[in-house]
């Protein structure tokens, strides 16, 4: 082929790109390069059209055989890390960027590229100072503020990154990532209304950008906004794709107080139906698993079980905290236990947690199909879910089967309503043996005492004298999530002070408009506002150091409380719940009933009123329960870890011998 028909082809292949005619185009820039393989327009140009079209690894093949052609191109080099990227090959994305700056070190494009690779391998620090220089270079870049702020907001920094989203959106009034980001960095610092107002900008940029709707959701429902929640997640699904959107909205379901059991199951099975059902393992597969597990049905009795746990929370969380007495107490005789950690930063309980496996594998944002396929090799016998549908979860791995026996526990009492989801743990009184099993997907097992195993963290300060002593007044309290505290408990708690004359209400909230309309509420029910007391955002002491002020801790309805109730009662502070129909709302009762305490726990709105000024007017038995519950408490299943271990190691010998009678 001659240079001028060569000359002629480009010319031509590049009418049909600039068309958007990608195949006509693409076929043509392939002629050229079987003529001539050292033609750089063609590589560049075919590159291009590879990344657009999905193929990034068939890209960078080709921007590498552009480089050897032109080894001193930054542009090229630069090219090449945004490519590799996108393919998955990030450090070798670092080292292109790395070479490109050697070269153009005066970039500052080449140095935010730089620190979204380095971003993306977990280094942050590193990521950050890379961003830095490119604003340095140029400090009119919306994308670099934005890209520091989401750095800045990974170490925690959410006040340094709010001060660089709002230099993106000011740079560039449409930013609609960078709006979304504010948004996220609001919420996240426990400004709701600015957080709103964040989300909405972004939405006012992009009615069609749905993460904006899924952020949007997650701030309604820290403003106990329930209803607007529930609406942003279902845009935020509407093409399906956004799975923690979808997560969302099923646990928005379970905080709504109208809501049927029926109403909930069937949404679960839904999402089962559109995000797991479609990643279940062909027959083939079905049939190869099956076989494996036949051949591994050997009593448990006869051999140790290989027991693994996934979960994102294996760190200073509810769940690494009640888990921490599960496998610091396992029978490393009749059980090897592996976890699957996927928690982005280490600390502390991290590392306790790590010391008491048999085996660590940090899993941190490796794809869900990758894990699986580890799960498999791991020989995993009994695969235990402990995130249900909450942040980060690993459902989609459970969805692929790669255990033959997967249980989920631990996060909340209910259901995942995965099909591939063998077992759930319960208890009697989460879920008395009369309760019909038809809204869960899964078979229940009952533990034999208690859900939920406590042990308070070091340096928890000591219990004071009951404080209504002091003041002269009772004072109620709940340090439970905003989330939780809909109209219809404000209005219970609101009956509550009104037949307790001078008492007052703690309740822990972020900022926003919500604190008025729960203001509104009370008033509404014959309360004066300055009865109600908000407290933002605290550190952990200072958490515990709240109970010294609460005489009397109120839970939330139709979602009460785990661990601020096991918290509030380590601090002398007795619960007052209202159990209902569900397993998740009679989680308070199952607490209770395992330091010896039921009789704190309603069936009914107005036994729980009755309950809880009954308890206020008597300050004898307040004190009473106050200098001794934490002593008490070690003496009751709820504490006894040890026991606790056996009952669930039990549960998963019966799963797995009932799992090898059907074979």
């Amino acid at each position: 082929m001659s240079q001028v028909i060569l000359q002629q082809a480009f010319d031509l292949a590049l009418q049909h790109q600039n068309a958007g005619r990608l195949r006509e185009a693409e076929a043509i820039y392939e002629q050229i390069l079987s003529a001539q393989p050292d033609h750089l327009a063609a590589l560049q140009n075919l590159a291009f059209i590879a990344y657009q079209s999905g193929r990034a690894a068939f890209a960078a093949d080709l921007l590498r055989r552009a480089i050897v052609l032109r080894p001193h191109d930054a542009g090229l080099l630069s090219n090449l890390g945004s490519v590799l990227i996108v393919a998955g090959q990030v450090e070798a994305a670092v080292k292109a960027f790395q070479r490109a700056l050697a070269l153009k070190p005066d970039s500052p494009q080449i140095h935010s590229n730089l620190g979204n690779a380095l971003a993306a391998i977990g280094q942050t620090k590193q990521a950050i100072a890379a961003y830095r220089q490119a604003l340095t270079l140029n400090p009119d870049s919306a994308d670099a503020h934005n890209n520091l702020g989401t750095a800045l907001s990974g170490l925690g920094r959410r006040d340094e990154a709010i001060v660089e989203f709002r230099r993106a959106v000011a740079l560039r009034t449409r930013f609609v990532q960078a709006w979304n980001n504010l948004g996220t960095a609001f919420r996240e610092v426990g400004d709701l209304d600015e957080s709103i107002a964040a989300c909405r900008q972004a939405l006012a940029a992009d009615p069609q950008f749905l993460p904006a709707y899924h952020n949007l959701g997650n701030t309604f429902r820290d403003a106990g906004q329930l209803d607007e929640a529930i609406a942003c997640y279902r845009a935020a699904t509407k093409t399906n794709h956004n799975v923690a959107a979808a997560a969302d909205l099923l646990l928005a379901l379970l905080l709504h107080p109208n809501l049927t059991p029926d109403q909930v199951y069937n949404e679960h099975v839904q999402w089962n139906q559109i995000y797991a059902k479609p990643l279940a393992p062909r027959q083939v597969e079905r049939n190869g698993d099956a076989a494996r597990f036949e051949a591994s049905c050997v009593p448990a009795s006869l051999r140790r079980l290989r027991i693994g746990y996934v979960s994102p929370d294996f760190r200073e969380h509810p769940v690494g905290r009640f888990f921490l007495p599960l496998i610091a107490n396992h029978d490393r005789d009749g059980f090897e236990i592996l976890c699957y950690c996927d928690a982005g930063r280490a600390d502390q309980l991290t590392e306790q947690l790590r010391s008491k496996a048999s085996d660590w594998r940090n899993v941190h944002g490796m794809p869900d199909e990758q894990l699986a396929s580890l799960i498999r090799q791991d020989q995993i016998d009994i695969l235990v879910d402990l995130t249900m549908h909450t942040k980060n979860n690993r459902l989609l791995v459970f969805a692929r089967k790669p255990a033959p026996v997967q249980v989920t526990y631990l996060a909340y009492p209910g259901t995942t309503g995965l099909e591939t989801m063998d077992y759930r743990l319960t208890d009697p009184f989460l879920d008395p043996p009369d309760q019909a099993e038809r809204f869960y997907s899964e078979k229940s097992i009952r533990l034999p005492r208690t859900f939920w195993c406590y042990v308070p963290p070091a340096n928890v300060p000591a219990i004071n004298p009951l404080p209504a002593a002091a003041a002269g007044r009772i004072t109620f309290g709940c340090l439970n999530l905003y989330c939780k505290v809909t109209s219809a408990i404000l209005a219970l708690w609101a009956t509550i002070l009104r037949e307790t004359p001078g008492s007052r209400l703690i309740v822990h909230s972020y900022r926003g408009g919500h604190r008025e309309r729960a203001l509104d509420v009370l008033a509404a029910g014959g309360v004066e506002r300055e009865r109600l007391q908000f407290v933002d955002r605290v550190s952990p002491a200072e958490y515990f150091k709240l109970y010294h002020q609460i005489d009397i801790a109120l839970d939330t309805h139709p979602y009460p409380g785990g661990t601020t109730t096991c918290d509030a009662l380590w601090m002398g502070v007795p619960v007052v719940t209202l159990a209902g129909t569900t397993a998740l709302s009679r989680g308070g009762l199952s607490i209770l009933s395992n330091v010896g305490m039921p009789e704190l726990a309603a069936h009914d709105p107005q036994q729980c009123v009755r309950i809880a000024v009954d308890l206020a007017a008597d300050l004898p038995r307040l004190a009473s329960l106050r200098a001794t519950l934490r002593d008490r408490m070690a003496g009751f299943p709820l504490m006894d870890a040890t026991a606790f271990a056996r009952d669930v190691e039990a549960a998963y010998r019966r799963m797995w011998s009932d799992g090898c009678a059907t074979r």
